[in-house]
């Protein structure tokens, strides 16, 4: 099943599931019990959802926002594709690389990702990102996928510069509405195996990154349990897991996206992650 967090036509919130072409909203249904989706995770109550009725809406004319809209914690794992580290001139890590993302940081589908006033080295990173559905702490490797509502799409956007301000990766992640998460989730039931899954970051229909979701260096698995030694993770948490390859700060010349562009994340079993790119105002 495909879940969404979307805006109605009269401006509220909501979420719902895709039915082919449109979206069936639930949030009528069932918002006085579960205000969000991810009050949906928290309940385990997908269930309830997939049963619920309500006016439906065309995909195409859907107005996203970001899958979880106001997960606990983004945790985002850096330097995790095999090929992205040998791009870097690296060694594998020993231990995964964790910064986070706040929530404002982010919009959904087809919403402008924003390139700030103060740089030109706004990056794309393509990735998928877990949802996390059964919250806890030290979550052993062997059960960690149990605690895994679905998948998404990512795209983590950098601001280069700010990145490498200091040792920390924080201050090039986190201006205003400069990432992107979406279209849906869909359950790790209907995705089954998330290492299958190929991936291709797409600027202006010219392929940057395409890989196997299999290229990983530290697994799903054990990215939860690790994670999860930490801080307890809690449902509706999201986890991207790091970008393949390609990126445009590694590209000679190096490749920027600007004002007019427009970016596409696809993951095959899941869907396509679509942003135009303005200016700051």
């Amino acid at each position: 099943m495909r879940l969404t967090s979307h805006v109605l036509p009269d401006g509220t919130p909501s979420y719902g599931r895709v039915d082919g072409d449109r979206i069936i909203d639930a949030g009528a249904a069932l918002r006085a019990k579960y205000p969000d989706l991810k009050a949906v995770l928290a309940a385990d109550a997908i269930a309830a959802l997939e049963k619920a009725d309500g006016p439906a809406i065309a995909v195409r004319d859907a107005t996203f926002l970001p899958t979880v809209p106001n997960p606990e914690k983004i945790i985002c794992i850096g330097l995790n594709y095999m090929g992205h580290i040998k791009e870097t001139g690296r060694d594998k890590p020993t231990h995964p690389s964790i910064f986070t993302r706040y929530p404002r940081s982010l919009v959904g589908h087809g919403q402008p990702m924003v390139r700030p006033k103060v740089s030109d080295k706004f990056d794309f990173e393509g990735e998928i990102a877990i949802v996390i559905g059964k919250g806890g702490r030290a979550i052993p490797a062997v059960s960690a996928l149990d605690h895994v509502a679905g998948y998404t799409i990512f795209n983590d956007g950098s601001i280069r510069d700010f990145q490498r301000h200091t040792t920390q990766f924080w201050g090039g992640k986190n201006f205003d509405r400069t990432g992107s998460m979406g279209p849906w989730m869909v359950t790790a039931d209907e995705l089954g195996d998330p290492t299958a899954p190929q991936m291709e970051t797409r600027l202006n229909g010219a392929v940057m990154q395409s890989t196997s979701v299999g290229d990983l260096a530290f697994s799903i698995a054990d990215l939860i349990a690790y994670l999860s030694t930490i801080t307890e993770l809690a449902p509706g948490d999201i986890i991207p897991t790091g970008t393949p390859s390609g990126v445009g700060l590694f590209r000679d010349p190096p490749l920027f996206m600007k004002a007019g562009d427009q970016i596409e994340v696809e993951i095959s079993g899941i869907g396509v992650l679509s942003n135009p790119i303005i200016d700051e105002a």
